[in-house]
């Protein structure tokens, strides 16, 4: 009986091992591999290292056929370490949920791809704390460099990478003091087009609308290229508006302000929003005060978004070459990984213009009764 119950449980014992090859719950290693091959771990190593000339064709055949059965994957962190190369590149973004992240994380990993690298990323969630911890970890892992588009408030783990001689390149964010390369929009370029765009069209009291300008180089390139062009027609106002998008509300709030101060001017009103995350903010907050574009206000934003074309008669945006913007900071990142130590430099890629609906032109005529429904809709009377 007891010889019975342990056949049965080697039984048991060999059929869970076996399962758990098939799952993946054990890694296979390479003395399996060796032994089910009944071959030395030399030979195996020697194998995965492309030392085919070392092996005979029956020796290759076998380990191969023996790598396939049992599903065996290398470590790629432990052979890279063994050569001093992970070919590991890690990626910090400062907020996963905006729309410009995902879109510049698809370049980044083509980039990664072409050349044989694999992308680590980390979402700091616009944390501090998270930054620093996220640091941490992609540095336990040995990446071999960095792509950070940074929260921008604590620059200090940014100094002491640069301090290290570590390579990095910035995304979209300029950090002082860092002499790091940096790939992004040139803001102040993409904002005078949106505006110029609106003037044009024939707006006259306009709002950049984005969130805290504190810290964030991009968005304070947008509000300098903005106020460059309002400058070029005095007859006309610009204003900036900083908004929250994590507080409820907060958005509706302050947009109905805007209007409100600007309601008597007899202008046109247009919004221009900082990114994607603002525009759907003000789409929301535009439906709560029941006004739509173009009729009471305009609106152009910052980054084409899938829905962009599909509300009303289509919302105007600011197209960022976010696919470019990913694979080219790759591309200058491995440049530095190579040894490069040439001065920072600045890749910055042009925006693209795309008129819809939601900025459509109006006459002097036209715009004075757009700005009599949206005071009559917001109760402004005299």
């Amino acid at each position: 009986m007891a010889a019975q119950i342990n056949r049965r449980s080697s039984t048991i014992w060999r059929a869970r091992v076996r399962q758990s090859i098939k799952t993946g719950t054990d890694r296979v290693t390479i003395a399996q591999v060796a032994r089910e091959a009944g071959v030395s771990k030399t030979s195996v190593s020697r194998y995965l290292g492309g030392e085919f000339d070392a092996l005979s064709v029956r020796l290759r055949e076998q380990i191969g056929k023996t790598i396939a059965r049992l599903g065996y994957q290398p470590s790629q962190m432990a052979r890279g370490l063994k050569g001093g190369r992970t070919r590991l590149i890690g990626m910090l973004v400062a907020d996963i949920l905006n729309p410009y992240s995902v879109a510049v994380l698809h370049g980044a990993e083509a980039a990664c791809q072409k050349h044989g690298y694999t992308l680590m990323l980390c979402n700091t969630g616009n944390d501090e704390a998270r930054e620093k911890q996220s640091l941490a970890a992609l540095h336990s892992y040995s990446v071999e460099g960095l792509l950070f588009n940074t929260q921008g408030r604590n620059v200090t783990p940014l100094h002491e990478l640069g301090q290290a001689a570590f390579p990095v390149v910035l995304l979209d964010r300029h950090v002082e003091g860092c002499d790091f390369d940096l790939v992004g929009l040139d803001n102040v370029k993409a904002a005078q087009l949106a505006t110029r765009h609106l003037l044009a069209q024939g707006y006259t009291d306009i709002a950049l609308v984005v969130q805290s300008l504190y810290g964030v180089s991009s968005r304070q390139g947008r509000q300098a290229g903005f106020l460059q062009a309002m400058s070029e027609r005095r007859d006309c106002h610009g204003q900036t508006l900083e908004v929250d998008v994590e507080q409820p509300g907060h958005v509706a709030t302050v947009l109905r302000e805007f209007f409100l101060r600007r309601a008597r001017s007899g202008g046109r009103v247009a919004l221009l929003a900082g990114n994607g995350m603002v525009s759907l903010q003000i789409a929301l907050a535009l439906q709560s005060m029941k006004l739509s574009f173009p009729d009471d206000v305009g609106l152009l934003c910052f980054d084409e978004l899938a829905w962009s074309p599909l509300v009303g008669s289509g919302i105007s945006t600011i197209e960022q070459p976010t696919y470019e913007i990913g694979f080219t900071a790759i591309e200058r990142l491995l440049v530095r990984i190579q040894g490069e130590r040439s001065v920072r430099m600045e890749m910055l890629l042009d925006g693209r213009l795309i008129s819809r609906g939601s900025t459509a032109a109006v006459t002097a005529q036209e715009g004075r009764a757009c700005s009599a429904r949206l005071a009559a809709k917001l109760g402004v009377t005299g």
